[in-house]
């Protein structure tokens, strides 16, 4: 400017047209215009550019975050109603608005904090109470979840979303009766409530009603024929009253539904395990281990339909993962114990059903394979003292005692022996296993005629074993009694006609009798059927 010249005064207002209020004022409008037509995004185009070209009013963000909330972009909208308050620390919607975003994200804990900001500095606001009401119940606060929703109803006892979730708060806290009559007043005003209907199934099942289950189930398949929580609670039914074919048909029905859910998946093949379906229930087990690959208890499953299969490697290897996760679970070292011995490896199963009873003393079965294992192997003094064990546990528990019995008899302890099989048999007076070992001993010991009175007594139950007339047959031969003996040993071949040695004992009984011809022929047949008996022939 020269010196010559005179300065003029700006004569427009400060807030006319050109000036930042203007400008700010011309942004909203057009902001305005495009969200009527429902051109939203471009409305948010529009200020988000306005905010970038003329700073972040206050006015421009709590207008983005608007819309980004209309738009649902609550992620964004939380972003941008955090800067808000950070620009505008009082501003007075940035609160609550932010908390709503972080509602919308399911960030609960956020939310709920955000909530009690509002209340701090309004505590009379009805949304606000009933959002941090809301939250409470997702972050399993129910009491003053409970609390925050009677404050809601006492300043508006019609609020449906208020009484719903004092309902809700009620079940949680295990308040059925409270809870099922709110409910059963939502149903009453819409028959077709789901949530309501849903919820009251949740009730049954937690009472183990399961008629009321069945009916909420079917009242919600009516107009919700793929009503999740409504083929849960029929399948649910079905498993209780014993019927996995529907309880299989209505998990094949969930699994299509959520392919990816475990519990259904895993459900499904327990009701395919129970109809022996095994095949299926492999698939449904492995499909429940991909998408949970640490489930103990699918893998435990697992190995028992393969050990069903006979699949006693498939077995194996399942019930060792189950173990890498969980080291110490007794049904599952019980299990692989007993895959071990179908492999023939007898060592490792007497060493893990040791460990079992070394950590728990409890275990009755792991004690009788463990005498079982070591009668086998011929300890006779451990497998007694497992035996034993088992006994004082069950004192009548029948195979532990002529286990018991065979530990001592082969121990050399002959008496004993006789006094557990006379346990048995005055437990079980028609029992074969005792009246066998009570003959043997007889046997042993020479007292035939008790021999024969125990195997006679075995063949009075209906024992009409190959072996029971054998054996009575040489105890009559025994004792002279040839007419009977001959036909025991020919009752004994009727059973097993390629019995070598009652061939070779009815031709000893034919021959003592003078009937050499017929003794020969039954020798000639004995040692067709086995050669080796021809060694003691001129003896």
């Amino acid at each position: 400017m020269s010196k010559n010249q005179t300065a003029r005064p700006n004569t427009r207002p400060a807030n006319s047209a050109g000036g930042p209020a203007d400008e700010t004022a011309a942004v909203l409008s057009r902001a305005v215009a495009l969200h009527m037509e429902g051109k939203l995004k471009e409305a948010l185009g529009e200020l988000q550019t306005a905010a970038g070209s003329h700073g972040e009013k206050p006015e421009f963000l709590a207008a983005i975050g608007h819309l980004q909330c209309e738009l649902e972009q609550f992620e964004d909208a939380s972003k941008t109603y955090a800067r808000l308050l950070e620009v505008e620390p009082a501003n007075a919607v940035a609160p609550f608005n932010l908390a709503v975003a972080h509602e919308k994200l399911g960030n609960w804990d956020g939310a709920a904090k955000g909530f009690e900001k509002v209340l701090s500095e309004d505590p009379e606001r009805f949304e606000a109470r009933l959002g941090l009401a809301i939250c409470l119940l997702h972050l399993e606060k129910p009491e003053p979840a409970l609390e925050a929703f009677d404050l809601c109803l006492k300043k508006n006892e019609r609020d449906e979303t208020a009484r719903f979730g004092k309902a809700v708060a009620l079940q949680l806290l295990w308040r059925f009766d409270e809870a099922a009559e709110i409910y059963q007043k939502a149903l009453a005003g819409n028959p077709k409530s789901e949530e309501a209907l849903t919820n009251l199934l949740a009730i049954s099942m937690a009472r183990k009603d399961y008629d009321q289950v069945r009916q909420y189930s079917d009242q919600l398949l009516v107009f919700r024929p793929y009503s999740q929580a409504a083929l849960e609670g029929l399948a649910t039914c079905s498993f209780q009253s014993g019927d996995f074919e529907a309880a299989a048909k209505l998990c094949q029905k969930l699994v299509d539904l959520t392919p990816n859910h475990y519990e259904r998946w895993y459900n499904y093949a327990v009701a395919c395990q129970k109809l022996g379906r095994l095949d299926q229930s492999v698939k449904a087990y492995n499909e429940a281990l991909r998408i949970r690959p640490d489930s103990k208890q699918a893998f435990a499953n697992l190995g028992s339909v393969k050990q069903e299969m006979n699949d006693a490697q498939g077995a194996r290897e399942a019930y060792e993962k189950a173990l890498n996760i969980a080291p110490d679970l007794p049904e599952v070292l019980f299990n692989l114990a007993t895959v071990l011995e179908m492999q023939g490896q007898k060592e490792e199963a007497e060493r893990l059903y040791q460990k079992l009873v070394a950590k728990n003393a409890e275990l009755d079965e792991a004690w009788f394979r463990l005498g079982f294992l070591r009668l086998e192997r011929g300890d006779h003094r451990s497998a007694e003292e497992a035996f034993e064990t088992c006994l004082r546990k069950r004192s009548d528990w029948k195979e532990a005692i002529i286990n018991l019995g065979l530990a001592r008899w082969r121990g050399g302890n002959r008496n004993a022996a006789a006094e557990s099989f006379q346990k048995l048999l005055a437990l079980q007076p028609k029992s074969s296993e005792a009246l066998r070992g009570l003959a043997g001993l007889a046997v042993e010991q020479e007292d035939f005629e008790k021999a024969l009175d125990y195997q006679a007594q075995l063949i009075d139950i209906g024992e009409r074993s190959p072996e029971v007339f054998y054996n009575t047959g040489l105890l009559l031969q025994e004792s002279g009694q040839l007419d009977d003996a001959i036909r025991l040993y020919q009752e004994a071949l009727s059973e097993k006609p390629q019995f070598a040695e009652a061939l070779l004992n009815l031709g000893h009984a034919l021959k003592a009798q003078g009937r050499n011809e017929e003794a020969k022929s039954y020798w000639r047949q004995a040692i067709n059927v086995k050669p080796e008996l021809a060694k003691g022939y001129f003896e």
